[in-house]
């Protein structure tokens, strides 16, 4: 049955928690901080993993894959790194009955290995840049797990790639948060922020880590990408080297980024209501799903073959198009069902509808009779493409005036207060040191989410210390 969930007025953390195994995204594990992800939540991700492949390969990355286990000695090479990881490793000490020689470490992320092997291929500047992606699944072991949003395994894909200079590995490092932030935007429906983050929130052994920040609907912060320039530091640990044009030794620069199945929690988070799920069109596994109603066996034939055909053109029209043919469940339980899911349009056909060549058209982001409409049998695929644009349309611009609604300009550290413990964003200038920052999380739980690429311009008075050469930062508590 479709159960109610909770409002997320009532308690955000569990009405997430509802929707996600109620609307059958994912189901508990016996592993400690681990999920089942079932098909319609594996589906979602595969339309974000799509989607970024897609333009990943466009821009000269080839995919591949990297062992799960990694020598424990690897990490160490490269001291921020493992001091970074440590709590988080999941170690193998003991296969085949015996205690191995060298702990292996379940990959909680592939710079190391994947550096190892950088540094066997890359010979001269001809092997440069070295473009690599891989789709897999990483450990870190969390200590407070939420489904997609922090587990202790999780689906991602990370790039690492190699270039001759620090510009090239810069350019590199902000053409794949430009990627993230243009799936984000364009297919997630979610108008995430682009920037940089501080020292303190960098990756662990990064020179700088960039990242898009995005607003759920309970008003924290989600990072949903990072991308990280890594500087040489990889590569003294790894010696990863090349002869240039002078036939002389250069150490490379490096790069490294992902984004993971959290990104379906974003989806969930940033757009869902009270009734449940509510998902971008690019991205629904069912873009479309067409109920027929009938009241006995007289009806069934004819609308059914009715709602045949029409599943079989809006699937010629590429229209991802579910029929739920499901048998001794009233039409009522079947429409709760299909918004508890998120599916962006429902179209119900009955026998008068047949009759009159017509089709009940309902959006799930306009609720009530206000979103249901009637139209002709005729050209409906074209109103179905049409209504499916402006929903994704829709959504983008109900989750950015949201989003600008609740960020707030704030000069002083009282104002920061006062909107954090409200709940929303601050925006300000911050020429804080690492100690500051600090201070600033202790006593208010929020974290300095980016300094965004967009800034006013001039510099200004910083809103804790005074000082005059401030950034603009954005301020949030954040999952």
């Amino acid at each position: 049955m479709a159960a109610q969930v909770t409002p997320q007025s009532e308690d955000f953390s569990r009405w997430y928690n509802d929707i996600v195994y109620r609307a059958d995204l994912a189901a508990q594990s016996p592993v400690r901080g681990s999920v089942i992800i079932k098909p319609y939540g594996y589906e979602l991700w595969e339309g974000i993993r799509d989607a970024l492949d897609l333009r990943f390969k466009a821009t000269g990355h080839r995919n591949g894959y990297f062992p799960l286990l990694i020598p424990e000695s690897y990490l160490r090479r490269e001291a921020e790194h493992v001091e970074g990881f440590s709590p988080e490793l999941a170690v193998v000490t003991h296969a085949g009955g015996k205690k191995l020689e060298e702990a292996l470490v379940i990959r909680p992320t592939s710079e190391t290995i994947i550096g190892e092997a950088f540094s066997e291929w890359i010979q001269s500047w001809r092997d440069l840049p070295l473009l690599i992606n891989q789709w897999s699944n990483v450990v870190r072991w969390e200590l407070r797990t939420r489904p997609f949003l922090r587990t202790s395994e999780f689906l991602w894909q990370e790039g690492h790639t190699a270039h001759a200079t620090g510009e090239e590995a810069e350019e590199e490092t902000l053409q794949m948060l430009e990627i993230y932030a243009d799936v984000a935007i364009n297919e997630a429906a979610i108008p995430v922020i682009s920037g940089r983050k501080s020292n303190i929130e960098r990756f662990a052994g990064a020179l700088r880590t960039y990242t898009i920040e995005a607003m759920m609907g309970d008003k924290r912060a989600l990072q949903a990408g990072t991308s990280h320039n890594l500087g040489q530091n990889f590569a003294h640990a790894f010696d990863i080297r090349y002869l240039d044009e002078n036939n002389e030794q250069k150490l490379c620069w490096t790069t490294s980024w992902g984004l993971s199945t959290r990104m379906v929690g974003a989806v969930v988070m940033a757009h869902g209501d009270d009734t449940g799920l509510r998902l971008p069109p690019r991205l629904a596994p069912w873009q479309v799903v067409i109920v027929p109603i009938t009241r006995g066996d007289d009806e069934r034939e004819t609308v059914h073959a009715s709602a045949h055909a029409l599943k079989k053109e809006l699937d010629d029209a590429g229209i991802r198009t579910h029929l739920d043919g499901r048998e001794g469940l009233r039409p009522g339980f079947k429409f709760n069902d299909w918004e508890l899911r998120g599916v962006p349009l429902r179209l119900e056909l009955g026998p008068r509808d047949v009759a009159n060549n017509s089709v009940v058209l309902a959006r799930r982001d306009v609720p009530g009779r206000e979103g249901k409409t009637g139209i002709a049998r005729a050209g409906v695929t074209q109103v179905v493409l049409e209504n499916l644009q402006d929903i994704q349309e829709n959504m983008l611009a109900s989750a950015t005036s949201f989003r600008e609604a609740n960020i707030h300009d704030v000069r002083d550290y009282a104002g920061l207060r006062e909107v954090v413990d409200a709940g929303g964003w601050a925006r300000g200038y911050w020429a804080g040191d690492d100690d500051d920052e600090r201070r600033v999380k202790d006593e208010t739980g929020a974290t300095i989410r980016c300094f965004p690429f967009e800034q006013a311009g001039d510099r200004g008075a910083c809103l804790l210390t005074g000082a005059g050469d401030g950034e603009i930062a954005l301020f949030a508590r954040a999952y």
